[in-house]
């Protein structure tokens, strides 16, 4: 039987999460604070996407674009591709490292409390 694959360690973590922020091009954003509140929604799997309107059909066919207009709505396809693989991966991980980033957060919580109150004693 198969091994499941041991937990990379929390600094590797760290790294690829900054490397797909990178990617996504947020180097300039900060994280909110925890008393901060999201303003963004993130859309549910389980919520229907909205529609997308369709153009109306042409009666007569298009010119072909230039290869370079071609080759740019390629790229922008491709970039936009990128950046929705990248964020169902940041999704994934971040899904998969919530507990333990939880466990951290309150063994250092407990720890700071303790330190404190045996300091006031």
């Amino acid at each position: 039987m198969d091994k499941p694959a041991p937990m990379p360690k929390p600094a590797h973590l760290l790294d690829d999460l900054e490397s797909i922020r990178q990617l996504l091009g947020d180097d300039a954003l900060e994280p909110p604070l925890l008393t901060e509140t999201v303003e963004e929604q993130i859309p549910l799997l389980l919520e229907p996407a909205e529609p997308a309107a369709r153009a109306p059909v042409a009666a007569e066919p298009a010119a072909e674009p230039d290869p370079q207009a071609r080759r740019q709505d390629t790229l922008l396809h491709l970039d936009s591709e990128l950046r929705a693989a990248a964020q169902l991966i940041m999704q994934d991980v971040i899904k998969d490292f919530t507990p333990h980033i939880e466990n951290e957060i309150k063994r250092r919580l407990d720890a700071r409390l303790e330190r404190l109150l045996n300091s006031r004693s």
